[in-house]
């Protein structure tokens, strides 16, 4: 069938790609990575990926976290957390990150125009992701939240052959569409040796703001349907929520603008 022969080329291209790589290396300074990933894009990772990072910040003062935005085509960490302005290079060549509420951020957002599209192909793409793995001073960080572009693409496999990553979190909303995808990024994460620590559902349930009557617009329990099929837990269960996306437009992200709320 046309879906075995998917699954065999995805195998081999996934072989091919991990003969002779470089054996995984660290990171110099940073403890911990998580990424944050989705097969399908629009179901609010970097959202999630922002406002994780917060979190971790916010659940313990004493831990430094930082910030990477691995998504070359559509960088959005820049908006969601407030910040412009083109990184600082140190005496030793490596990139400052930006700060903001804490937290030290890269993305190719700070390299170049808001307005200017990445018209690149793909190895120009992998050599930008290994700069910004590899010449960022991050200091010292407790965890690296890394925001991954949507899908099981060269940018995932290189980041997780290149350095060693703690666990992936993926983010779905019930939808069947989103699902079918959540499914191969998680299945992709176990081919390559990488934990996933659970799945995230997001945009699960709408409130009606006047009259409070719920609808899942994008279905009910999709997302924890597929943990159970993959014997995995689910970490979160966001709703569709106007303050969620109001605030990450705003660079101002619910962890941090609204912490008493149920979002």
């Amino acid at each position: 069938s046309s879906s075995s022969r998917d699954e065999a080329l995805r195998d081999k291209r996934v072989r091919i790609l991990s003969r002779g790589l470089p054996k995984q290396k660290p990171i110099e300074g940073v403890k911990q990575v998580v990424v944050l990933a989705s097969g399908k894009g629009g179901v609010g990772k970097s959202t999630t990926a922002v406002n994780v990072a917060l979190a971790l910040a916010a659940n313990d003062s004493t831990k430094e976290v930082g910030l990477l935005d691995a998504d070359i085509y559509g960088p959005s960490i820049p908006k969601m957390m407030n910040l412009k302005g083109n990184p600082e290079l140190t005496t030793k060549n490596l990139m400052r990150p930006l700060k903001n509420y804490g937290i030290a951020c890269m993305s190719m957002g700070f390299l170049i125009e808001e307005t200017a599209p990445v018209v690149w192909r793909g190895l120009m793409v992998m050599s930008a992701v290994e700069k910004l793995l590899r010449q960022v001073d991050w200091g010292q960080l407790d965890y690296l939240v890394i925001d991954m572009p949507p899908g099981t693409g060269d940018v995932q496999l290189s980041v997780s052959q290149n350095i060693p990553i703690a666990g992936a979190v993926i983010i779905s909303t019930p939808q069947d569409v989103a699902l079918l995808d959540a499914r191969k990024g998680a299945e992709m994460f176990r081919k390559v040796h990488v934990p996933v620590l659970g799945l995230v559902q997001n945009m699960s349930v709408f409130q009606c703001p006047k009259c409070k009557h719920e609808t899942h617009i994008f279905g009910a329990d999709g997302v924890r349907d597929l943990a159970k099929t993959l014997g995995l837990d689910i970490l979160g269960d966001i709703p569709l929520h106007i303050n969620i996306r109001e605030t990450c437009d705003s660079g101002q992200p619910v962890v941090i603008s609204q912490p008493q709320s149920d979002a």
